[in-house]
């Protein structure tokens, strides 16, 4: 498995993106925040001599982990049927710098996010919010054996978990993050008894979409310090 790291700058909000690679086919989970990062995450695996990715999975819904699909033309993207609906959605809107101003200018309360896609965006000609072409309910096992199991939680509904048995690696995207920072209620924190249900001597690392990996003994010593 190889990861290309997050921006270590929360106003960034740049993800890890990780890649599966197997002979059979690699998987690529979450999508980069933008074309610009997608061609990044490709240079990268192109230098680490790593087979071009056949599936791509979306751990949520969110701007962040989505805005790259359109440089993946030639993958099955992969999500969870609750994220169709939001994401055909984000699609209608007629994205563009002009477009991100005046939505800011109507709703102040969307200016960081709206403010980090127009930084990450560097031109708009072939952009794209692309929806899932594959989707599921509970659990789906790809031919490589990746694991993906749908979790929800308050972040977002359609919040994906991917296991990946040969490494014992789990990756949960945003899933235990509170709500985002428009939605985000003053008292709202990460969801902890979540965080403490995916524990399992089954995996022996965790990796969040915004935070370092974690070993299972980092894991529990986090939530119970």
């Amino acid at each position: 498995m190889w990861l290309f790291p997050g921006d270590p700058d929360p106003l960034a909000i740049r993800p890890t993106v990780a890649v599966i690679a197997d002979e059979r086919g690699s998987v690529i989970v979450d999508a980069g925040q933008s074309p610009a990062h997608a061609r990044e995450i490709r240079a990268g695996l192109a230098a680490a001599g790593l087979p071009a990715p056949r599936w791509l999975v979306y751990t949520h819904h969110h701007w962040d982990h989505v805005w790259g699909a359109c440089a993946w033309p030639e993958v099955e993207i992969v999500g969870h049927e609750a994220g169709v609906a939001p994401l055909r959605a984000e699609a209608r809107r007629p994205w563009s710098h002009r477009h991100l101003r005046e939505t800011v200018r109507a709703e102040p309360r969307l200016g960081p996010s709206y403010r980090a896609r127009a930084l990450a965006v560097d031109s708009w000609d072939g952009f794209a919010v692309l929806p899932p072409t594959r989707t599921f309910t509970d659990e789906l096992t790809l031919p490589t054996g990746v694991r993906l199991r749908h979790v929800g939680g308050r972040h977002a509904s359609d919040s994906t978990v991917v296991l990946v048995p040969d490494s014992q690696v789990l990756l949960l995207g945003d899933c235990w993050y509170p709500p985002p920072a428009h939605l985000r209620g003053p008292a709202e924190g990460p969801d902890l008894a979540m965080a403490a249900g995916l524990l399992t001597d089954d995996v022996r690392w965790y990796v969040s979409a915004h935070d370092a990996p974690l070993s299972l003994a980092e894991a529990r010593a986090a939530l119970t310090g």
